[in-house]
């Protein structure tokens, strides 16, 4: 027993010994964390140099766009045929991918030998030599009557501008084919196959191996979004947001990035830690200075570390006696096979001492433990630099989503990480420590770059699919400038039916007189009290003006709620509430008792017979209060007044907010004759000639109309270019078939567009996984906020996908990116047709002034107009390609309802003092 004892205690004293030796020899190979980390960040900043515009040219992280901007969700199925170029052997493949709703697909396989004479031959040899493996492949399956559509894994740097091209950038690994580099390889396969005219394959995606690995593994785990290769090359790809790829067009989305990261360190980034053995390797290979950082990595190479080491301290007696082999000083006698069979946990010693009897090496027992711990050495070194550099990927991941803690997969292939004994077990536990803040789950590739190949032409298909079916939705809202010129016109028309006597009664557009005669002359002063109705808020302001030089104007105002109750109840609790609140707001200012003038603003419809008289003719914006259209509300006010019987007012005039906004602007310019409120509702007034409006007597002067275009296209005049999304939102709301302009331009109705278009395609299953959410049934959940939001150019999608998580849809990156679209295009649409009911009013100021050109400026107010991050430039836009001969100026409106409104009582009574004088 105790013979046994000493013969272990032996063993382990003689192991110790020769891994001490070992560790002090290749001191320099054994890399701390402190290190790791260092190179974490290093390979970081390579990834930014790589992704921006101007570095990218120097940068030895490419950083290659692969134009794969998507994911497989589970939706793709066909059959797919699949090419893989780049390992030790070339594969065909036929990929059959089922709609099963359970992600299952069937691989079928066949595997060719890469002829030396091949893989470093010339380009013309190569190509022939993969459409020959392909037909052969076809034949064999019976495939040659079929039309296929091709995946092709070409596991070598390209430079892509698109999906099916590819320019090559440099052979790697044991490549060296003459008359390729700098060529499209795409385009090369393509003319190969066009010489077999029995058969008919369309390459469809051209897809690096590492790519076509994530695109596997995504298929079975939509949480992977990292493809890594360790095997005879090396590379890492993952899923980068548009916005930091400075080399693509666009912002939108994601787009997979294949980072080439063998050629890291070829700067001399890496000098430090590479070893005299690296060095002599590298000048040894195929490509010397290129690849280094594949050349401490992968399998083509680690064998061949491992024989330098051993030569060298054979060499010095450390091993073997010092006695050298012929084997021992032939390149490529260790491979990695050797070194996997070495490591191996059991036999691994055993192992050792046959390999090295087959060099001629006559080993020790101690040689045996020393080799052995050598290649430990080399391969823990390959797996710490991979997980380092994969660590910098998964923190750029994690800080792009802007997550404290992330959960991610990763995607992975190569012999080396499937077949060496102790590899992965290195690399998950060094990356875990790494990033203590990402749970990473590593999902080995079943089926290979191949597969992959297929699934990123099956997702390139699904996409072409969708696309056509989201551009066949918005194409409606797309307007053709002949479009938008056709829709001027027709405003035009209506507007000069509104103003004829013989037409008004029928006219939609029903050109309403304001009695609003003048605008502010810079003489206006005095106390005024506003009142503004015109949304779910109701405000009472104290408007204090000064004239002269110190010509001002202050205002005290509070706002009040308007219950929907009220909104919807009878007209005498709606003004009783009216006047509650101007009783609150008298009594907090403390002038209860005083008889001011008093503007009121009422935002709606109505017809006047003066300044302080109007007849509601219809309520908008979800207004419903009974007994009160047809009534006039300046009577209303009066009556709820005296019901109350605590106070008096002077009510000098009842306004619009869009005369309001007009007047407000008009007081700091005075060449503003045009009011526009693009808010909640959608409205225009104009200072039109006296003699123009037939319905009011006299011809002398101009007199503000209120146009009340809200109702244009009532009559079936736009109806070609409304939707049957418009006609879903006409119907459902509390007015339908009135208003049916304001509802294609207005605040209140975008959002509701919106969804029903999102309700659509949803249930042709493009977006939101084809599941229609509870909240998106609900009616006015898409409020127009969020498209300002959405569309906001600073917003990126994780943003987007937050606010939509807010109203309970669950979205991907690529949902989000169709939302944004749908937003575009419906808020596109309002501003243009807003801007080409516009130009009709600015045209017709030319002509009322008899100018061959115009300058005139628009008071704008409105939530749409000046919050929304594009509604104010394309609507002035579209305002100056449809009245080329109109100079028009757009001035903000400083609280047109209010302001306004005692402007227009201080302009109404400066006239009549006037006219009593």
């Amino acid at each position: 027993m105790f013979a046994v004892h000493l013969l272990a205690f032996h063993f382990t004293k003689l192991k110790e010994d020769q891994i001490k030796k070992v560790d002090r020899y290749l001191y320099h190979m054994r890399l701390s964390d402190d290190i790791l980390l260092d190179v974490m960040s290093r390979f970081q900043a390579e990834m930014v140099k790589g992704l921006g515009r101007d570095t990218n040219p120097t940068a030895t992280v490419k950083m290659l766009p692969s134009f794969v901007r998507s994911l497989p969700d589970g939706s793709e199925k066909g059959d797919f045929l699949a090419v893989d170029v780049g390992g030790s052997l070339f594969r065909a493949h036929q990929v059959k991918v089922f709609d099963d709703g359970k992600q299952s697909s069937q691989l079928d396989s066949k595997f060719y030998p890469t002829p030396k004479e091949v893989i470093q031959g010339n380009g013309a040899e190569l190509f022939d030599y993969i459409a020959d493996c392909l037909l052969d492949f076809m034949e064999t399956k019976n495939l040659k009557h079929k039309k296929l559509p091709l995946g092709f894994t070409f596991s070598f740097p390209c430079k892509q501008t698109k999906l099916e091209e590819g320019v090559l950038l440099a052979w790697t690994k044991h490549f060296k084919v003459r008359g390729v580099q700098d060529t499209d390889v795409v385009s090369s396969l393509r003319k190969a196959l066009q010489k077999h005219k029995d058969i008919d394959v369309d390459v469809f995606a051209l897809v690096n191996d590492t790519v076509g690995t994530m695109m596997t593994c995504g298929y079975d785990d939509q949480h992977c979004e990292v493809g890594l290769i360790i095997g005879t090359g090396t590379n890492a790809c993952y899923m980068e947001e548009m916005r930091h790829i400075d080399l693509v067009e666009g912002d939108e989305g994601r787009m997979c990035i294949n980072t080439e990261w063998g050629a890291f360190g070829d700067d001399g980034a890496l000098d430090d830690l590479r070893t005299e053995f690296d060095r002599e390797l590298d000048l040894g290979s195929l490509n010397p200075g290129k690849q280094l950082f594949e050349k401490m990595i992968s399998s083509l190479y680690l064998g061949e570390l491992v024989r330098l080491i051993l030569l060298k301290m054979t060499k010095e007696g450390l091993l073997f006696n010092g006695k050298v082999s012929t084997a021992l000083l032939t390149k490529g006698k260790i491979e990695m096979k050797h070194v996997s069979a070495m490591e191996k946990y059991k036999e691994g010693l055993n192992n050792t001492k046959e390999i090295l009897t087959e060099l001629n090496l006559f080993p020790s027992e101690e040689d045996c433990i020393a080799v052995q711990h050598v290649c430990t050495i080399v391969s823990f070194r390959s797996a710490n630099l991979c997980a380092a550099a994969l660590a910098a990927i998964l923190t750029r991941l994690r800080e792009n989503k802007k997550l404290l803690r992330m959960r991610t997969t990763v995607g992975i292939d190569g012999g080396l990480y499937r077949t060496h004994p102790q590899y992965a077990k290195r690399l998950h536990k060094v990356v875990r420590r790494l990033v203590p803040n990402c749970d990473v789950r590593f999902l080995l590739s079943v089926s290979g770059s191949g597969k992959g190949a297929a699934l990123v032409t099956a997702v390139a298909y699904r996409l072409a699919a969708q696309r056509k079916q989201i551009d066949a939705a918005l194409a409606p809202f797309l307007l053709s400038l002949e479009t938008l010129k056709e829709v001027k016109n027709k405003m035009r028309t209506e507007l000069e039916y509104g103003l004829r006597r013989e037409t008004q009664a029928s006219a939609t557009v029903k050109m309403l007189p304001t009695y609003v005669c003048g605008t502010p002359d810079g003489t206006e002063k005095g106390k005024f009290l506003a009142l503004d109705l015109g949304g779910t808020n109701f405000r009472v302001l104290l408007v204090k003006i000064r004239s002269g030089r110190r010509r001002s104007v202050q205002m005290y105002n509070k706002i009040f709620a308007i219950p929907l109750e009220i909104m919807q109840g009878t007209g005498e609790e709606l003004f009783d509430h009216i006047v509650q609140c101007i009783a609150d707001f008298l009594e907090y200012m403390g002038i209860k008792g005083a008889r001011l003038p008093l503007g009121f603003t009422f935002s709606f419809p109505c017809r006047q017979a003066s300044i302080d008289k109007g007849t509601l003719v219809g309520w908008t914006k979800g207004f419903k209060a009974t007994d009160c259209e047809g009534e006039d509300v300046v009577d209303m006010l009066r009556e709820a007044i005296r019901r109350r019987n605590e106070f008096d007012l002077d009510i000098v005039a009842v306004v619009n907010d869009t005369v309001g906004t007009m007047m407000t602007c008009g007081y700091e310019d005075p060449n503003c004759e045009i009011g526009l409120i693009a808010g909640t509702g959608s409205n225009v007034c104009y200072m039109e000639d006296m003699k123009n409006i037939e319905i009011v007597e006299g011809n002398e002067g101009k007199m503000c109309i209120n146009t009340e275009w809200g109702a244009f296209g009532d009559n079936g005049c736009i109806d070609n270019i409304r939707t049957k999304y418009d006609k879903e939102v006409d119907e459902g709301s509390l007015n339908p078939g009135k208003q049916r302009y304001e509802k294609m331009t207005s605040g209140m109705y975008l959002g509701e567009i919106v969804r029903q278009i999102l309700i659509d395609l949803t249930k042709q299953g493009l977006l939101f996984r084809g599941q229609i959410s509870e909240s998106l049934r609900k009616r006015g959940i898409f409020e127009t906020k969020f498209l300002s939001q959405i569309e906001s150019d600073r917003l990126a999608l994780l943003q987007v996908r937050r606010i939509l998580q807010q109203l309970g849809l669950d979205s991907t990156c690529e949902d989000s990116i169709i939302v944004k679209e749908v937003c575009g295009a419906v808020s596109k649409r309002a501003a243009q047709l807003c801007g080409a009911g516009l130009a009709a009013i600015v045209e017709k100021k030319r002509e009322n002034r008899g100018v061959e050109r115009l300058q005139i400026t628009v008071g704008v107010d409105g939530t749409l107009y000046k919050l929304h991050p594009h509604f104010s430039r394309v609507l002035q836009e579209t305002v100056k390609e449809l009245a080329p001969q109109c100079d028009v100026t757009f001035m903000l409106s400083e609280d047109g309802s209010g302001k306004g409104a005692a402007l227009i009582t201080a302009v109404a009574k400066r006239l009549h003092n006037v006219g009593q004088k």
